[in-house]
């Protein structure tokens, strides 16, 4: 079994070690738990790099979960939230969080979602998508920013998660191209990182519905 080296971090210790056991004999099996972000990064700065973060601090100010993403750059990044609005999901996310559930997901959800995030995918409820959605205000017809038709279908796969090889087997491109296309993308819509390219698309009236066939990517969790 392949593991995932694996960081806690959640200041409500009974929580923290329920958590923990559940993952135990899990290939997220925590190799290091915090109270606080600021010990979590700490043990970056000490030379050890986790492959996952589950947090369960709460967002709130997004410094905390940018720096974060900050110091671990490859790491995957999973907040577990008390509070399943949409404001703190757009937060979360465009921090640079990978998946967002709620603290009430069920243990075979969160596994699953945990395996998903590994692969690359991007794990939130879909319910809250809909919910951004629902408030995007322009259409991307009057917010295009010089995107080519090739850029705005990346952006278009953005939104479902879509990882950078299930993009280019759908565009039929190789993945090296569509690095070069997401970098221009990203620079043309002035964000820094593909999760805030998939809310800024989101925003703009971009929707999974209008990319086809939904990729795995954004996935519901069932409670």
């Amino acid at each position: 079994m392949t593991t995932s080296r694996t960081f806690l971090i959640e200041p409500n210790r009974l929580f923290r070690q329920g958590l923990r056991h559940l993952l135990s004999g899990t290939r997220f099996e925590a190799g290091a738990e915090f109270d606080t972000v600021k010990l979590a990064l700490e043990a970056g700065d000490a030379g050890f790099t986790p492959d996952l973060i589950i947090s369960g601090q709460p967002v709130g100010d997004e410094a905390d979960l940018r720096t974060l993403r900050e110091v671990f750059p490859a790491t995957r990044i999973l907040v577990l939230a008390d509070d399943m609005s949409v404001d703190v999901l757009r937060t979360a996310m465009g921090a640079g969080a990978d998946g967002f559930l709620s603290k009430n997901v069920s243990p075979e959800a969160l596994i699953q979602s945990l395996q998903l995030i590994m692969l690359g995918e991007k794990v939130f409820p879909t319910n809250l998508a809909a919910m951004l959605l629902d408030i995007s205000a322009p259409s991307p017809q009057n917010s295009i920013r010089g995107l080519s038709p090739r850029e705005q279908e990346i952006l278009q796969l953005l939104v479902t998660g879509a990882s950078n090889k299930m993009i280019a087997i759908r565009l039929g491109i190789t993945e090296a191209t569509v690095k070069v296309h997401l970098k221009t993308l990203l620079r043309k819509i002035d964000v820094n990182n593909r999760t805030q390219a998939a809310i800024w698309a989101m925003n703009n009236g971009f929707s999974a519905e209008g990319a086809g066939t939904p990729t795995r990517g954004f996935q519901a969790a069932s409670a």
